[in-house]
């Protein structure tokens, strides 16, 4: 059983505030999506919940202070991918992440039989097989950071955090990856926190979300209670339509402005069409 407790988490650096007293709960095996527009403050709560930032406050994992966690034991407790990862491009694909075992090997342990096994499979599922011999730097964008989602699965932590996910991936392979996080998540209690910006995939996947703007939460539950349209006008500056789908999660559609949809691609918004007096 392993959830994660955020109280009053407060982020300083070089002297200026990005996060003001967050509070957020996550339930073993729950998922909870981080959003909010760019500088929201998202990217550094992962952060401080996976202990790579100083904070003030209190976070706990499954009831136990991240501080007092020793560094292998958070390592096997807390899996984390950053947006914009530095891999060695020298490095295989399969090399790489094998490194997710990292915190499971004894001093200066080489990875085994059963290592390997966990490797394999993550990249297999992936859809990495056909790279697994490939350098790293020799890789699409899409492709590398699948192969960093690997690495963070073959540590088979409880708790997963992925910052920005899907970014740079085609469709197909976001709903595979998110499917899969989804899988591990119901099939293990596997914990998941996520920062996404696409509101509809993370309205799919999550089962609550918090809205960050400015460093501060502006909303919290669940997606249909998040996701409305005067919210999003209001700290995204965009128009929407929220429908509920099939399975009741709310859908989430960018709509034209009025004036600028009525006056269609390539014509200006005044009757240039009309007479002149």
């Amino acid at each position: 059983m392993t959830g994660v407790d955020v109280t009053a988490l407060d982020v300083t650096r070089d002297r200026r505030r990005i996060l003001h007293g967050i509070d957020a709960h996550v339930a073993t095996g729950g998922w909870l999506a981080v959003i909010g527009p760019n500088g929201a403050g998202k990217s550094t709560l992962l952060k401080a919940v996976a202990g790579l930032l100083p904070y003030s406050g209190d976070v706990r994992v499954d009831g136990v202070r991240l501080r007092d966690l020793p560094p292998r034991k958070l390592a096997r407790t807390i899996a984390y991918t950053p947006q914009n990862p530095v891999v060695p491009p020298q490095m295989s694909v399969r090399e790489y992440v094998l490194l997710g075992r990292t915190p499971h090997l004894g001093y200066l342990a080489v990875p085994g039989r059963r290592d390997r096994a966990v490797a394999d499979g993550v990249i297999e599922r992936l859809d990495l097989t056909g790279f697994a011999h490939r350098e790293v730097g020799r890789l699409s964008g899409g492709e590398r950071q699948r192969v960093v989602l690997a690495r963070a699965l073959t540590q088979q932590a409880p708790v997963l955090l992925l910052d920005e996910p899907t970014t740079a991936l085609d469709l197909g392979h976001q709903q595979q990856v998110l499917e899969l996080v989804d899988l591990l998540r119901r099939d293990d209690g596997l914990t998941v926190i996520t920062t996404l910006h696409d509101l509809g995939l993370a309205a799919q996947y999550a089962e609550r979300m918090l809205l960050l703007v400015e460093g501060r939460a502006a909303a919290a539950g669940t997606a249909a209670a998040v996701l409305t349209p005067d919210s999003i006008a209001e700290h995204y500056q965009a128009h929407v339509e929220v429908v509920a789908g099939r399975d009741g999660r709310p859908q989430v559609h960018l709509v034209r402005p009025r004036d600028n949809a009525r006056s269609g691609p390539g014509r200006p918004s005044g009757d240039a069409g009309g007479k002149t007096g």
